[in-house]
């Protein structure tokens, strides 16, 4: 039986030679050249690019010959692009879309089929589910050869035009002025040549590591996660930058390391980040943030009187404000970020640069800042976890998730929240989110705090309500 082809949050992903096949290659593009001639019978054309992992070359011919067999022009990016170049790309070509192979952040062995709209928006789920409709249960024959997918493409280099972009965006006379020097980490991903490039040739000092194609990321998933930065660390302490940036393997997320070498969390740079572009740009049309992302934000709306937009998760929600002009800037806690007047969806490498102009504007390393916005709204500490279940455990907590609980631990539920999954806010301002994985045995639960106190206790509570 064919392999279902299912695209969730932000696509279709799987593991290579498992179910992420040619032959299920050929049947996903089958759905995605189906739905953009029903949408644009006449002429369409369909950008496809990829991040650095194995055999993406391979996928990207593939999906150039099931495009062309109908009729669909494929416009190629030979090099390993970031995701955000080639939303920013698809805009600036007037494509109908993108078709972008990538598995993000996840493990070297995934790849993924990620498709992006004509605004280069994540697809939102009522064209996905309309792509997975059309996707046959078997191989479509009709696939053209090789000579002829490659005689109706186009080649695109979506690099240049993204790159000048975001000079109009980040202050990089500031940058250079100041004397900033950044350490970068692309994680052998997608972001290699890109930021870097940029520093370099507007004159800032940058010293960048493993910004090579490795298919297996050095090992490990290329995240940026604290616990994968200690060569970004030693990178900084080396070269005496000011902070430290890396990107995911698409360059969709970012981490951040401070000039001391500690990990400012996703959760802070998007309140930071908030709280900088409305002092600099004077943007106080809105912020949104998903409804596990820190309430510093909510505090720091408040404090500033601009209108706070809470989503689902998955940032496409959060594109669609962007794409409305409702929001200054949009973030989620697992290090998605992006602005007005930009690309409606993830933008890790400008997430990177606007931190560095902060601490370049306000000369104070990122913790600093971040303390001082403690001073203006109180102190706010969220943290994220992950609890594995077994199929027994995940059948009564899925269960138990539908219940409307008054209490956890003694501690009053003053709202229960359900844009997305389960969320209990309590007197005292504190919460906790829980949210099961549609891929893995795995309860994801978010909690948030005042205090690091309060975080450690609410902690315990959240675990023993899981599995009590």
């Amino acid at each position: 039986m064919a392999a279902q082809i299912k695209f969730g949050t932000s696509g279709w992903r799987a593991i290579v030679a498992g179910d992420f096949t040619i032959a299920n290659i050929r049947r996903a593009v089958t759905g995605i050249a189906r739905y953009v001639t029903s949408v644009n019978p006449s002429s369409p054309r369909i950008l496809v690019g990829r991040d650095p992992r194995y055999m993406g070359e391979r996928f990207v011919e593939v999906a150039a010959e099931v495009l062309s067999s109908f009729h669909v022009t494929p416009l190629i990016i030979s090099e390993p692009a970031p995701t955000p170049a080639i939303a920013f790309e698809v805009t600036r070509c007037r494509a109908d879309g993108a078709i972008n192979f990538t598995a993000s952040h996840n493990p070297p062995e995934y790849n993924g089929i990620k498709f992006s709209t004509p605004d280069g928006a994540p697809a939102l789920p009522e064209v996905t589910s309309r792509i997975e409709a059309l996707v046959p249960a078997e191989l479509n024959p009709a696939a053209s050869s090789n000579g002829a997918a490659r005689s109706a493409a186009d080649q695109v280099d979506p690099r240049p035009a993204y790159l000048t972009r975001l000079k109009e965006i980040v202050d990089f006379p500031l940058l250079r002025k100041s004397g900033l020097k950044v350490a970068y980490d692309p994680f052998w991903g997608a972001g290699c040549g890109y930021p870097e490039r940029l520093l370099s040739e507007e004159g800032i000092g940058v010293a960048a590591i493993h910004n090579l194609r490795d298919v297996l990321f050095g090992g490990h998933a290329p995240e940026p996660e604290g616990q994968l930065l200690d060569d970004l660390r030693r990178k900084v302490k080396e070269f005496g930058a000011g902070l430290g940036i890396a990107t995911d393997g698409d360059a969709d997320r970012f981490g951040i390391v401070d000039r001391d070498g500690s990990f400012i969390q996703p959760n802070y740079v998007i309140a930071l980040l908030f709280d900088y572009l409305v002092e600099t740009r004077g943007w106080k049309n809105g912020v949104a943030k998903s409804v596990t992302t820190t309430n510093l934000i909510n505090a720091l709306a408040e404090h500033h009187s601009v209108q706070l937009y809470e989503t689902p998760v998955g940032f496409k929600y959060i594109g669609e404000l962007i794409k409305a002009d409702k929001i200054a800037i949009g973030g989620e806690e697992s290090a998605g970020l992006s602005i007005r007047h930009h690309v409606p969806e993830k933008d890790g490498i400008l997430a990177c640069l606007l931190c560095c102009e902060a601490v370049a504007r306000r000369g104070k390393p990122l913790m600093a800042q971040i303390q001082d916005i403690f001073g203006k709204v109180g102190s706010f500490y969220p943290q994220r976890e992950n609890f594995h279940l077994t199929p027994e455990d995940k059948e009564k907590f899925t269960i138990k998730l539908k219940s409307e609980p008054d209490s956890l631990a003694g501690k009053k539920v003053k709202q229960v929240v359900r844009l997305d999954g389960l969320k209990m806010v309590f007197d005292d301002g504190s919460w906790v989110c829980y949210r099961i994985s549609g891929t893995e045995p795995v309860v994801r639960v978010y909690s948030e705090a005042r205090s690091e106190e309060g975080l450690r206790s609410l902690s315990q509570s959240a675990r023993e309500w899981v599995f009590n």
